[in-house]
């Protein structure tokens, strides 16, 4: 990496750089493809614990990855908010301010990450008691969690790491670190659940080895590449105005992600009034949209280093085009995919569930969920845009407005419009994340570009 050192006049000329479809693109494919692969560690852990056949044992693993799910859900933000702070360094020149903000964002990830191994205890008896599963279960949970904690300071890194990558634009960098980690998670539960008879144990000790490796591979990989002409003291990685910066990202980031997870714990829970079987169908709908996210959640990572390049490029031209470009081919993705799911919905539906009552009530509501693809891109690039702009503090202010309207529209509407209602109430909260983050947009574009 070049040296790029700051200084007050880097930091307000505009440096031009082209934005196109490729360079979407680029960014966007990779990332849909990483994405991808995240589901297949799920697949094979449950097909490698479904080969012992005990039914405890795989809702240990079920239970026990919920509880993971929303542990590292939650502090997500790592990876957020140093793409947005790198891409900015990136966009200004700044080679020293991108390694700066690397090792705050390493180190505070591994005293989070430390932080929850040594709280494992209790967010492992908070998890059982929100989640109340019976005596074998819950003894299959506990051996589980007890294994994977291991892996939080890692898995926390990894954040971190792929953060980095993704703020300097190497999008094909990040599918390869995010594959070597999946594929090798794959492996290791494959050979030791079963080639070694580990069982869920195995499962749950591949995950740990595969975080730790990936962790100090990317590591390694990145600490090669930086250049040390322009590596930064700890004055500057220590400076309190860069770390308030970062803590207020990271927390404003957490709020909104809190947010979201709480939109969707409330969607199941109304679900649950309407019985098992509208519960069920629900929640195999629920996938349709969560195969929308994959791609929307590229293009999203496109629009954060773009627009945050762009931003510390001082180049409102970039940020204007790469907001048009990814909302562009975000309706274009999702109106194919909102076609397909209602066109081979049916089909897809009865590979998922073999019940013919849950079948027909997905039929039913096959039209909700796949408008949901449509209604969530607006809510996706914003995001990503606000991200990469480090607008954190309007993101989070949105989501809790549009969380609120939601609710209401739970309490209002749902009680007499029954299962048509839920989804409608939650493609409306898509809806409205996307629509009131792009009204602040020129705004707050006004207010950060300078002439």
């Amino acid at each position: 990496m070049r040296n790029r050192p700051p200084s007050e006049a880097t930091a307000s000329a505009s440096r031009p750089f082209e934005v196109t479809n490729r360079s979407v693109v680029a960014i966007a494919l990779p990332m849909t493809l990483a994405f991808i692969t995240t589901p297949l560690i799920g697949l094979t852990d449950t097909a490698v614990v479904g080969q012992l056949g005990q039914a405890a044992l795989i809702g240990g693993l079920a239970v026990g990855a919920i509880i993971f799910d929303v542990v590292f859900a939650t502090f997500n933000f790592l990876r957020s908010a140093t793409t947005g702070l790198v891409a900015q360094a990136f966009g200004r020149d700044d080679g020293r301010e991108e390694q700066a903000v690397f090792w705050r964002s390493l180190t505070l990830a591994m005293i989070i990450g430390t932080a929850i191994l040594l709280a494992g205890p209790l967010i492992m008896a908070a998890g059982l008691a929100f989640m109340d599963p019976g005596p074998d279960v819950r003894a299959a949970t506990e051996s589980y969690v007890a294994i994977r904690l291991w892996s939080a300071p890692a898995a926390l890194v990894n954040y971190a790491i792929l953060g980095f990558v993704l703020g300097r634009g190497e999008g094909t960098i990040g599918l390869l670190l995010q594959a070597a980690i999946n594929g090798s998670n794959v492996v290791l539960s494959l050979w030791l659940g079963l080639g070694l008879g580990w069982g869920l144990a195995g499962v749950a000790w591949g995950t740990v080895i595969a975080e730790l490796t990936g962790a100090l591979g990317g590591f390694l990989f990145i600490w090669s590449r930086f250049d040390r002409s322009a590596t930064p003291g700890w004055a500057t990685i220590g400076n309190r105005q860069s770390l308030l910066r970062l803590m207020s990202l990271n927390r404003d980031i957490m709020i909104r992600s809190m947010a979201l997870l709480a939109a969707f714990a409330f969607f199941t829970r109304a679900g649950v009034q309407f019985g098992p079987v509208v519960l069920a169908a629900n929640a195999v709908l629920m996938n349709f949209f969560f195969v929308a996210s994959f791609y929307l959640d590229g293009l999203a990572t496109a629009a954060e280093q773009i627009g945050g390049r762009a931003i510390g490029a001082n180049h409102r031209a970039a940020f204007d085009k790469a907001i048009r470009l990814t909302i562009f081919w975000g309706f274009i993705l999702s109106g194919i995919g909102a076609a397909s799911f209602l066109l081979a919905g049916p089909i897809l539906i009865d590979v998922m569930t073999t019940a013919p009552d849950v079948r027909e009530a997905a039929d039913t509501y096959l039209v909700w969920a796949a408008l949901s693809a449509l209604s969530g891109v607006l809510a996706f690039q914003m995001d990503g845009v606000f991200i990469g702009a480090t607008w954190s503090r309007d993101m989070r202010n949105m989501m809790l407005v549009s969380l609120v309207l939601y609710l209401l529209m739970l309490w209002l509407i749902v009680p007499s419009t029954g299962n048509h209602g839920l989804w409608a109430a939650f493609n409306v909260f898509l809806g409205l994340r996307g629509l009131t983050l792009l009204s602040l947009v020129r705004r707050r574009a006004d207010e950060t570009f300078t002439p």
